[in-house]
């Protein structure tokens, strides 16, 4: 089916259906109304490559780099919401995050003309996100870099991890440990969120004057689990553990469990994300609101914007992170 199929049923011309279906100047309503039926009544759908070639495919690609982890759904939410009024469509690639399957997937979004990116905490150098920027729009998410040729959105970490040990310490905890996500280039120690995340815990921890004492992991609930593992190997267990994502906090309550501890009466523990099942009654999970609906809502108004202006400045936004107390806390025995 193609489009002369279209103008020949609709009983138009070829370059009026053209025109209907690039929503173009000069297409009055009674003839778009003739084209829509004969698209709906044929089934018609027009060839993604062959607009590609025209310039535009209308797709955006979003490289996350775990699809398990259900923050991720929250971003990817705020960006189909803001794109839903509009022709692009989201499609979603995961990275294992790697940067071999990172350079290969955006590679591959590159070569098949997305519109634009997201990367959603990429691992790759700086020099690579600068290539690709240069090349295709790109936002990118989470990770502290600056750029002249992408926009970044970001939560305020550093203030989210001191939220936590804040809330923790007047609680009454002095030996708070953190799950970390062990960062392996000491190049993008003061870009990843993760380490930004675990550094704002070690400042929180030396501000009041405790002993910061960190398990370095994953950000996954395998890691959580590890890492809760080691923590209660120790001769001395904490009052309370800081788990640097909430799938991280889920990991760490499976442990626990298995060890026969009760939250909180044993071990307070706290999440980072506020995920949809930190708010479950049966978790009830402190946890820190990094706004991930607003985090992705902001990421697409700024790639429709250097989609139609690539020579703009670049954007910079940070959000501030708000701390939600739930059940998983309380003062230690």
């Amino acid at each position: 089916m193609t489009i002369v199929d279209v103008a020949r049923h609709a009983g138009v011309s070829t370059t009026a259906a053209s025109k209907v279906l690039r929503n173009a100047y000069g297409a009055s309503p009674a003839m778009r109304a003739k084209v829509q039926r004969a698209i709906e009544e044929l089934g018609y759908r027009p060839y993604a490559a062959a607009r590609g070639l025209r310039g535009q495919t209308y797709t955006i690609g979003v490289m996350l780099p775990d699809i398990r982890n259900p923050f991720f759904p929250d971003i990817i939410d705020g960006i189909t919401g803001t794109l839903r009024d509009t022709d692009y469509h989201v499609l979603l690639g995961p990275s294992c995050d790697n940067e071999k399957d990172e350079a290969q997937l955006t590679d591959a979004m590159v070569d098949r003309g997305m519109d634009g990116l997201v990367l959603i905490a990429p691992v790759m150098s700086q020099a690579r996100l600068e290539r690709l920027a240069k090349t295709v729009p790109t936002v990118v998410v989470g990770r502290h870099a600056r750029s002249a040729h992408f926009d970044t959105v970001t939560d305020d970490d550093t203030t989210g991890a001191e939220l936590v040990v804040d809330h923790l310490a007047e609680l009454g905890h002095r030996h708070i440990a953190h799950i970390e996500h062990h960062e392996t280039d000491p190049a993008r120690l003061a870009e990843m969120p993760n380490a930004v995340r675990a550094d704002g815990y070690r400042k929180a921890m030396h501000a009041r004057g405790l002993e910061v004492d960190i398990v370095s992991t994953s950000y996954t609930q395998e890691g959580g689990y590890r890492g809760a593992q080691q923590i209660l190997a120790r001769p001395q267990r904490p009052t309370a553990i800081f788990a640097g994502a909430d799938i991280v906090a889920m990991g760490v309550l499976t442990a626990l469990s298995e060890a026969g501890l009760s939250v909180p009466e044993d071990i307070s523990l706290a999440g980072y994300d506020n995920t949809n099942f930190a708010a479950l009654g049966p978790i009830s999970l402190t946890s820190v609101d990094q706004a991930g609906h607003h985090i992705g809502t902001d990421a697409a108004r700024l790639l429709l914007e250097r989609i139609a202006d690539r020579t703009r400045p670049a954007a910079q936004i940070k959000l501030s992170p708000t701390l939600v107390p739930r059940r998983t806390t309380a003062p230690p025995r």
